[in-house]
């Protein structure tokens, strides 16, 4: 690199971003590579060039996701393995038997579809229309500030840009945050082990009326793994978990619709101001890509949340700590008969508490984390539920939205089952005030004082 060009890093970042807004590929795209956090990989890198270049071209601005399903699936085929006959036949079978045991826990009915086996690679190309759904409001705002605060920010440094030029910084923007999300897709697919994993429906289109559960083989044996439990226990254990998640989802049918509705319009409400942005990139070296990468992945861009949008967020996470409640005690009800059943189930709630490095990673860019954070309350408010009204009338409050519990409910459910049983509420603050009142023996009355 000239001398010159290290002395002034704008000046190399401008010649970059020239002959890239020309079509010139002919500076080091490994530079690129490594905004997007990608290998030096020669076959990688021009495949990523073609990419960009289509990017280029395109005569309206947008986000191109196919980048986002092409490097998750490099990532995750990189990594997937063939499960063995064996497995799949014990897999198979393990779901046969979880069919049998949700039977005799819940009436809700089973699935019509056949659940399926599915690779690392096979999952992300099934789930990433969820992933796009739930990114694209983020992805847009992003790329649309980033292009207005380079514009302020860098175009005195750069003098007169071609015709176009914010567009195309637009659409690379973009471009970058889908590479993003295919890494954290594509690092997802190693640790998730079902399709309701992270407690949202991934699979399928919305409109689907009917709900596909799902095992990925290779991930259920690193899970067990790490448990002192043989595996069979473990198979049968995460097979009844994910026929219970799809089959809430299949007989809620409004269900699904809300709650990824829910986290479209959080998202969307994100809002990106130039000043922010700005803010954001102030002291970052525009000749280093890797600043920028590190940007994007540490959810710097996101701004502050609002007090809408923590309530909203507060509702989010009380209707997954609902849905993964639920789920903990029909699973528990339904494999009492294996041993070690309490042992993983506590494995997989911590799971879920904490979640994996590249959900972490999601949530990051998103600004979005997926967590019941009251989810041992949640549980712990369905199990009275069952004790006190059976499954029938438990399962029944996810008929209508409006049925569903509360966050007040899990606090304390005794309102809710009151209500169910048709028995006496427990008492409010102003029915207490009223009792007070009315028993009150003293003289000091001074409302039934009369007027002289």
């Amino acid at each position: 690199m000239p001398e010159d060009s290290r002395e002034n890093p704008e000046d190399e970042f401008r010649d970059m971003l020239r002959e890239l807004l020309s079509g010139n590929a002919q500076f080091d795209p490994s530079q690129l590579a490594s905004a997007a956090g990608l290998p030096n990989d020669p076959a990688l890198l021009e495949q990523m060039m073609s990419q960009l270049r289509n990017v280029l071209k395109a005569s309206e601005d947008g986000v191109n996701w196919d980048v986002a399903l092409e490097q998750a699936t490099k990532l995750a085929g990189g990594s997937s393995v063939v499960s063995l006959p064996a497995e799949r036949s014990q897999l198979e079978q393990s779901l046969h038997v979880a069919s049998l045991w949700l039977a005799e826990t819940t009436e809700i009915s089973e699935l019509t579809v056949e659940p399926r086996l599915m690779s690392r690679t096979e999952w992300v190309t099934a789930t990433m229309p969820i992933w796009i759904q739930l990114a694209e409001p983020v992805a847009t705002s992003i790329a649309n500030s980033l292009s207005k605060a380079f514009k302020e920010q860098a175009a005195e440094g750069m003098g007169e840009l071609p015709a176009g030029a914010e567009g195309v910084v637009r659409n690379l923007g973009g471009t970058l945050f889908a590479m993003q999300l295919g890494q954290a897709v594509g690092q997802l697919a190693s640790e998730v082990v079902s399709g309701g994993d992270i407690g949202i429906p991934l699979l399928g289109p919305l409109g689907e009326a009917d709900q596909q559960a799902a095992l990925i083989p290779q991930n259920v044996v690193a899970f067990a793994a790490g448990l002192d439990v043989p595996i069979d226990q473990v198979q049968l254990y995460l097979s009844v978990r994910e026929l219970a998640h799809a089959r809430l989802f299949r007989h809620a049918r409004w269900l699904r619709l809300q709650l990824l509705s829910s986290i479209t319009e959080y998202a969307r409400d994100l809002h990106f101001d130039a000043e922010h942005m700005a803010e954001a990139l102030e002291g970052v070296d525009p000749s280093n890509p890797e600043e920028i990468r590190e940007m994007l992945s540490s959810g710097a861009f996101i701004p502050p949340k609002s007090d809408d949008q923590l309530a909203a967020l507060e509702r989010l996470e009380t209707m997954l700590a609902l849905i993964d409640g639920w789920v903990d005690v029909i699973t528990s009800d339904a494999t009492t008969r294996l041993p070690r059943s309490a042992a993983i189930a506590e494995t997989v709630r911590r799971r879920r508490a904490a979640g994996g490095p590249a959900e972490s990673a999601f949530a990051t860019l998103v600004g979005l984390e997926l967590r019941p954070r009251r989810l041992r309350e949640a549980s712990a408010m369905w199990r009275k539920i069952t004790e006190a009204v059976g499954p029938a009338e438990r399962d029944a409050l996810w008929s209508h939205p409006d049925l569903v519990p509360t966050a007040e409910d899990i606090t304390d459910p005794t309102a809710l089952i009151a209500r169910i049983t048709g028995g006496p509420a427990a008492p409010d603050d102003i029915d207490r005030a009223l009792e007070d009142l009315l028993n009150d023996d003293s003289d000091d009355r001074p409302h039934e004082k009369p007027v002289e």
